[in-house]
């Protein structure tokens, strides 16, 4: 018994030690300090926003500034008919450019996903204009549309319209104009993103339709536009918000004329801050530009079903 009780206890389990909660932390304090830069980056102008929008602010008439509810809002959708026309023309300008833009961006991105000599060139060539500035687009486009220098006089010299014609002060030719303008640097972006998705289709889809006697069309129709359905989607509602609040090439183009006829609510929302210093009022457009489009992407994303399985 004695020798029994002066055998040795096995020794305890060692304790598991508490796993330290800093590892897992880590990842996020190391993204903080950005991460509130880029808080208070966007969420003070946006507040900013809001706020003055139920303000009456002009530096220029300090005596009127104050509180004013509702009353830019109000004034906006009562008594204002250069808002909705400005509206009216933004829509219509975000249909027909992004509609444009879709089409060629597809096409051109279906030429460049094939295979021929010299198709890194014609790729490079392709997207080029992507990445150039709007402004330098702009000022590229003045000097074509010039009515001294540019493309007009050239077709006069060869016996087409007459010299010294404008299309970007002709009421009549000014939209398309400038339509052609933003193509040139909006339809690089939907081929690059297009031809990104396209060439993750499987080739081996593409030959069991050839041996079923698909034709060209119908692999199109049903392989193609199926499988590039979410980067559609993503792309047309990017640029769609981008050509909204298109800004920089319409304003050197045209500044929102003539007579007012290439004005979107963007830019009248410029004007009217810059150039009228009304902040208040332009605040309040601001916020309805914000509500419109937050609006538009959920009912387009939820229509479309961005991101669902393909049938």
């Amino acid at each position: 018994m004695a020798q029994a009780a002066a055998v040795a206890k096995p020794p305890a389990p060692p304790r598991r030690r508490r796993a330290s909660a800093t590892p897992r932390r880590l990842p996020y304090l190391l993204i903080a300090p950005a991460a509130l830069l880029m808080l208070g980056f966007i969420a003070y102008p946006v507040i900013s926003v809001f706020y003055y929008s139920l303000q009456e602010y002009n530096p220029t008439k300090p005596w009127r500034n104050g509180f004013a509810g509702f009353d830019n809002f109000v004034h906006a959708f009562t008594e204002d008919p250069l808002f909705w026309d400005s509206l009216v023309f933004s829509a219509k300008w975000v249909v027909v450019e992004v509609g444009l833009q879709l089409m060629f961006g597809l096409a051109l991105a279906l030429i460049v996903n094939q295979t021929f000599v010299g198709r890194a060139l014609g790729r490079a060539m392709v997207f080029s204009p992507w990445a150039v500035s709007g402004v330098l687009t702009s000022a590229i486009w003045v000097l074509l549309y010039n009515s001294q220098t540019g493309i007009t006089r050239y077709l006069a010299d060869a016996g087409i319209g007459t010299y010294g014609t404008s299309w970007l002060s002709d009421t009549g030719t000014v939209f398309w104009a400038a339509i052609v303008a933003d193509l040139w640097r909006g339809v690089p972006f939907f081929a690059i993103l297009i031809l990104a998705d396209l060439q993750s289709v499987s080739k081996d889809l593409y030959e069991a339709a050839e041996v079923d006697g698909a034709s060209r069309i119908k692999q199109f129709w049903h392989i193609t536009l199926p499988h590039l359905k979410d980067a559609i989607i993503l792309s047309t509602l990017l640029r769609a918000v981008w050509e909204f609040n298109n800004v920089d090439l319409l304003y050197t183009l045209t500044g929102g004329g003539p007579a007012g006829v290439t004005t979107t609510l963007p830019l009248y929302i410029a004007n009217t801050s810059v150039d009228a210093h009304n902040f208040g009022y332009a605040s309040a457009l601001t916020t309805v530009a914000f509500v419109i489009l937050l609006f538009c992407s959920i009912v387009y994303l939820r229509l479309s079903k961005f991101g669902g399985e393909n049938k």
